[in-house]
């Protein structure tokens, strides 16, 4: 009898945690499913997809007149819908300037995370942001790398969208007293 009760224990308990683990599973599977795929925030990023002309301001010194340039972006969704690559090429501070970014929106941490890299630089700058509908903006935060000291120095980008043909791009650095400066200004028009 008690070698009887022992197997039915057992037998319970192999159940229950079996049971356990599929609903596990099943969340997993869930979790991972809404991870992957394309939400509203991904619609919006298709929807800065395609070719933009850009009108440049830079600033070395916030208190001098900016340099002007101009540049061509071109964004295209890639793996599924879920990541914008913007692809740069224009020219800064006289030199040809090339950059490549990723922007995506992350559906678990529920935020924007864009990556850059450039040929101005060997660092990848990577921000994180949310969206505000209202204001029709996108403000991202991160770090870039100091080339002087070599170390993290803070910088805020602030997309904002016009109208569906005209986006305003701000971003923002430390100076060179440590505050906060405009950097760069671009004002991009869609082409195609």
């Amino acid at each position: 009898m008690k070698k009887i009760a022992l197997f039915l224990m057992v037998t319970l308990v192999g159940l229950t945690v079996q049971s356990m683990h599929a609903q596990d599973q099943a969340a997993m599977m869930k979790a991972w499913s809404d991870f992957k795929t394309p939400g509203d925030m991904h619609k919006l990023l298709a929807s800065w997809n395609g070719v933009w002309n850009a009108d440049v301001s830079s600033w070395m010194d916030p208190s001098a007149p900016p340099m002007k340039s101009t540049a061509t972006v071109e964004n295209k969704m890639a793996l599924d819908g879920l990541y914008q690559m913007g692809h740069y090429e224009g020219t800064m501070m006289g030199s040809p300037f090339e950059g490549y970014s990723t922007l995506a929106y992350d559906n678990a941490k529920k935020m924007f995370v864009n990556t850059w890299i450039d040929n101005m630089g060997s660092g990848i700058v990577v921000m994180t942001g949310k969206w505000d509908a209202a204001k029709k903006t996108l403000e991202l935060k991160g770090t870039q790398t100091d080339p002087m000291s070599g170390k993290d120095s803070p910088m805020r980008e602030v997309i904002t969208i016009i109208d569906a043909n005209t986006q305003k791009m701000v971003i923002y650095g430390a100076g060179m007293d440590g505050k906060e400066a405009k950097f760069m200004e671009s004002t991009m028009k869609r082409a195609m």
